[in-house]
């Protein structure tokens, strides 16, 4: 089927965009009744998925290990003449940006507020040691290697079927290398366009959470109040700007987009880390990261001391979820770039090194705000009560020299991690 000059398959194209336009258009209509109803569902699924969303993450994190000391670590994707379509550097800088790049903007100073006053049914006091240590090492464990493992195998999966089977550009192709069998084409574009389905919906929630980050540094730029008008324009802008990106293919848009990014984001961090209280936030990190590997098989599978389910469904398992639903068309794209690697170079690049800088990152930021809340409790819990998440990483960013530049920085930087991931 030809529409708008592009080949379009109509079970993967518009029954996921009549689905997701009914859903838009229910929320339009009758707000609450919405809210009521998708949180009803949300909270199904998690209660009745939990233990497979904790034991299938887990798992993927192993097999990541597994995979790369196996033999399959040398397989080269595409065969053993492939050439590489992109740099190493492109290809970290688009993974990154692609992924959570948006999340960790917003949550990265927010979320361990949250945990600061709620450690997990742990029997700690709030804004204490215990509670600040609770606080980091759920950044690490929400944002580093488990979310890319879940990226990773089926992105690994996807590539050597496409690339190396030679199998057709489908969710079903991994499938069908592994049983050896073809799976019927209505088959193979329902799986498609529940992928697509999915990946339309998480994106609706990055952009609230781009939309929500912008926002809140106009508010503290110009005092604009957040309200819809400012949301509309901002998810104009984002969506046209992403658009004329991806329309100019790998090469130029996204390559270009995801490049500046990633130089935005180690620029912005090296800053914060100098600029600020160094010694204190390394030396949280280290002691993090260390519980984090001793902690990280109970609070993976939520047993031991961590077994509390009602805070794990709100925010562990939480995570899990979203991850698996960007997954499908996540490997897809991932694993279409890859060609002209191997196997190991995969899960460096788009399992070690991300990780890795997600855990720098929520060092630095999360760090930031764990330390100067226990300094003055109540004061971000205040911002984070009133303003919402998006207002906790501003509020901290007021205490550097040349925040007003920072903030600008900022903004630009949510706008082209979502322009970067939407592509």
């Amino acid at each position: 089927m030809i529409w708008t000059g592009l080949n379009v398959r109509p079970v993967v194209f518009w029954i996921p965009l009549t689905l997701f336009i009914l859903i838009v258009a229910t929320s339009i209509i009758d707000a609450n009744l919405f809210l009521l109803v998708t949180s009803h569902v949300n909270d199904w699924v998690l209660k009745v998925f939990f233990n497979a969303y904790a034991y299938g993450a887990f798992a993927l994190v192993m097999t990541c290990l597994i995979v790369f000391v196996s033999p399959l670590g040398r397989v080269k994707i595409g065969g053993e003449n492939a050439e590489p379509l992109i740099s190493r550097w492109n290809w970290f800088a688009i993974t990154l940006s692609t992924t959570v790049a948006v999340g960790i903007l917003f949550w990265a100073s927010s979320e361990p507020i949250y945990h600061l006053y709620d450690p997990g049914g742990l029997d700690v006091g709030a804004v204490t040691e215990e509670a600040a240590q609770f606080a980091q090492v759920s950044l690490f464990m929400h944002w580093a290697f488990t979310p890319y493992a879940i990226y990773t195998i089926p992105g690994i999966a996807f590539a050597l079927a496409y690339h190396n089977a030679g199998l057709r550009f489908s969710l079903s192709s991994p499938i069908e290398l592994v049983t050896h069998k073809r799976m019927p084409q209505a088959v193979s574009d329902t799986l498609d366009g529940l992928g697509l389905l999915a990946m339309l919906l998480g994106l609706s929630s990055s952009l609230g959470t781009g939309i929500m980050s912008i926002s809140g540094g106009l508010n503290y730029l110009l005092g604009w109040e957040s309200n819809s008008r400012i949301y509309g324009v901002i998810a104009f802008l984002i969506v046209a700007a992403f658009s004329i990106s991806s329309a100019t293919g790998l090469q130029k848009g996204i390559r270009l987009l995801s490049d500046w990014n990633t130089k935005f984001f180690f620029l912005l961090a090296g800053f914060i880390l100098l600029a600020g209280p160094a010694v204190d936030l390394l030396c949280g990190g280290e002691e993090a990261l260390f519980n984090y590997a001793t902690e990280f098989i109970p609070r993976s599978l939520v047993i031991g001391d961590y077994n509390d389910p009602a805070w794990a469904k709100s925010w562990t398992i939480f995570y899990w979820a979203n991850w698996f639903a960007w997954a499908p068309l996540t490997a897809m794209f991932l694993g279409r770039i890859s060609r002209g690697y191997t196997v190991r170079a995969y899960l460096i690049v788009n399992f070690a090194l991300p990780s890795l800088f997600a855990i720098a990152w929520m060092t630095i930021f999360g760090g930031l705000a764990i330390h100067v809340e226990q300094g003055a409790p109540g004061g971000l819990k205040q911002v984070l009560d009133a303003l919402g998440p998006e207002g906790v990483l501003y509020e901290l960013i007021s205490r550097y020299p040349f925040a007003t530049a920072i903030v600008i920085c900022l903004i630009v930087l949510s706008f082209l991690s979502y322009v970067t991931a939407a592509d």
